[in-house]
């Protein structure tokens, strides 16, 4: 016996396929799209606590390499160990000891499109392109000089940016230093965590 379909019955069975797409592809896009372009991190210091957002789309390399060094508390009590007021403040790579031993160099993504303005996190490096490995700086001003392709055809690599603590910035830019723009009162990291949404 044939089993009749009437229009209403597969016009449903349509819809719910339909539906059931499009739920689908909503539930990937927060899966592996839209949820997962920024990471929020947070920055507690000796002079306040900054948080920072990540763009994952547009440093991967960058983002994927710092939150290892995150989740691995490589920068639980490191300090600022170079700040200059009205350019950057750099650290993440000393402790009280003296240098901490870093994984492998990463590549330069300065090409990425995201521009040196004040408050955005960069990966800081040797005269090589491709040297950085934990060690970041904080502009403290707009520094379109360090945009690719910069003075030596490369520029520096922007990861993040601030978006709470723009005051602590300040005032670790403001700092008394000493040679070689070494604050004269250490400016302790105490710990840099994910901040989960």
């Amino acid at each position: 016996m044939k089993r009749n379909h009437s229009p209403w019955s597969v016009g449903t069975s349509r819809r719910m396929t339909r539906l059931l797409v499009f739920v689908g592809l909503m539930t990937a896009g927060v899966a592996f799209g839209q949820g997962g372009d920024k990471q929020l991190i947070r920055i507690e210091t000796s002079l306040g606590t900054m948080v920072a957002e990540l763009d994952v789309k547009k440093a991967p390399e960058s983002v994927k390499n710092v939150l290892q060094y995150v989740d691995d508390q490589f920068y639980d009590d490191t300090i600022f160990h170079r700040v200059i007021k009205d350019f950057m403040i750099q650290g993440g790579g000393y402790n009280s000891m003296g240098r901490k031993p870093t994984r492998d160099p990463i590549p330069n993504e300065a090409k990425n499109g995201l521009k040196n303005k004040r408050g955005t996190l960069v990966m800081a490096r040797t005269g090589d392109p491709h040297s950085a490995t934990a060690q970041f700086f904080i502009n403290h001003r707009d520094n379109s000089f360090l945009d690719y392709p910069g003075q030596d055809g490369w520029g520096y690599a922007v990861f993040g940016k601030l978006v709470e603590g723009m005051d602590v910035l300040d005032k670790i830019a403001n700092v008394t230093t000493k040679s070689g723009d070494a604050p004269v009162e250490t400016v302790a990291i105490h710990k840099i965590v994910r901040v989960e949404e």
